[in-house]
């Protein structure tokens, strides 16, 4: 524990979840919502408040400051790193957060739709509160602790280093993105203004977990082009490519290759949205493998499952576009050792046993890997993302911030 101080990651937590922050993957605009430069605002005025002179909102929702490094070594710059927008998979509209103190191992029936039940059975990681608070959402909506509980970690560290000045650290970076949980969230990044060496995302769940290995993730969109008629007038004539698009689902894979039946560090091509009409369709398509070199054979595969579709259309036109998203950051970082070290020495410190798992996923440390900031990624405790069933337990975002604490010192100590 953090001696001599109140911790301010629960309160910032309950404030942040109530902006509405959801991304949208249809948009076309930097950040895809103008609302999340909401508390983009807020955090960079908080940030000026704290102390930190150069902080700053820019106008593609991005949050960039310095705590300036308060030591004569010459420790490398570290940058932590946490995206404001929400998922659109589930309502980010008025959020309402509910503090559960004291929790005793009991069902939670969220009161806003009562049909909505935590269970415990259903996720086990609740054991470890009883006798602990813990915060969900109130059954509308999500929660938001993807990612505002990484953003008020790395807010409550900034606080907590500005008022410990005892703490030695080199030049550390705060950095909050929009758009992550829609791919973009490095896609208007100023890694110049950013300037740091290395980073960590606060991304993660489960106490413990420390993650250098994602996905590597290519999009697929598949677009058929159809020939259209009049339905009075259409016998022989018309190619519905709404019904091409369909046969395409339907000739995919039923017991494999999709995320409902694969896991561990098994891949999968999952159609994600079908848009359309009769004349022309499209089907987009997230392919994902721990493997790049698995993802243009899952593409391969995908086409000719494709191909051998329309062939019993001859008139339709299908194009098949291949856009790469991001790569398995762990083929940057094994390059970088340090980076996982460090953070495991911090860990073991504060009592933590390091889990140490592939995400089945991305992060924005994926890109900034490759971007030239190797970035793995650290718990924060949020469970059930995604969902109204989301929720997080208030001791598991103290210990994220104890362990940032002595993860800079690490840095700090084994620097020159």
């Amino acid at each position: 524990m953090l001696s001599n101080y109140q911790h301010t990651v629960t309160e910032r937590f309950l404030s942040y979840v109530k902006i509405d922050t959801q991304s949208n993957a249809l948009s076309n605009t930097h950040p895809s919502t103008e609302k999340q430069k909401d508390l983009s605002r807020i955090l960079a005025k908080e940030l000026l408040e704290i102390g930190l002179e150069d902080a700053e909102a820019d106008e593609f929702g991005y949050v960039y400051a310095t705590i300036p490094s308060n030591t004569s070594k010459q420790v490398p710059t570290v940058c932590f790193c946490s995206h404001i927008d929400t998922t659109s998979d589930c309502s980010g509209e008025n959020v309402k957060p509910i503090l559960h103190q004291n929790y005793q191992g009991q069902d939670i029936i969220l009161p806003d739709d009562i049909t909505q039940i935590i269970s415990p059975l259903k996720y086990p990681y609740l054991n470890n509160f009883i006798g602990k608070d813990i915060i969900t959402a109130s059954g509308l909506t999500l929660l938001g602790g993807d990612d505002k509980s990484g953003v008020a970690v790395i807010m409550d560290l900034a606080n907590y280093l500005t008022k410990h000045p005892e703490v030695k650290h080199g030049t550390l970076k705060i950095l909050f993105t929009p758009d992550e949980e829609i791919g973009m969230g490095t896609a208007k990044l100023d890694m110049k203004k950013l300037n740091a060496d290395f980073g960590y995302t606060l991304d993660s769940g489960e106490l413990g977990c420390f993650e250098d290995e994602t996905f590597s993730a290519d999009a697929v969109t598949i677009t058929i082009t159809g020939v259209s008629t009049h339905p009075g007038a259409a016998k022989g004539v018309m190619i519905n490519a709404v019904k091409v698009i369909a046969d395409i689902v339907a000739a995919l894979p039923k017991d494999t290759w999709s995320p409902e039946t694969t896991e561990k560090r098994e891949g999968f091509v999952h159609p994600l949205r079908i848009d359309g009409i009769a004349e022309k369709a499209s089907i987009d398509f997230i392919i994902r493998s721990f493997e790049t070199s698995e993802l243009a054979k899952y593409e391969e595969r995908l086409k000719a499952i494709a191909e051998k579709v329309i062939a019993d259309y001859p008139n339709a036109v299908m194009n098949f576009e291949v856009k790469e998203q991001y790569r398995n950051m762990k083929e940057i970082l094994d390059q970088h050792p340090q980076v996982v070290t460090n953070a495991i020495t911090a860990f073991e410190r504060v009592g933590l046993k390091v889990i140490k798992e592939p995400i089945r996923g991305g992060t924005d440390g994926s890109r900034l890997s490759f971007m030239g900031l190797p970035c793995p990624n650290i718990f924060t405790g949020m469970q059930a993302i995604h969902s109204k069933y989301e929720w997080i337990g208030i001791s598991d975002m103290e210990k994220s911030v104890e362990t940032l604490v002595e993860l800079v010192k690490v840095w700090e100590e084994k620097s020159n």
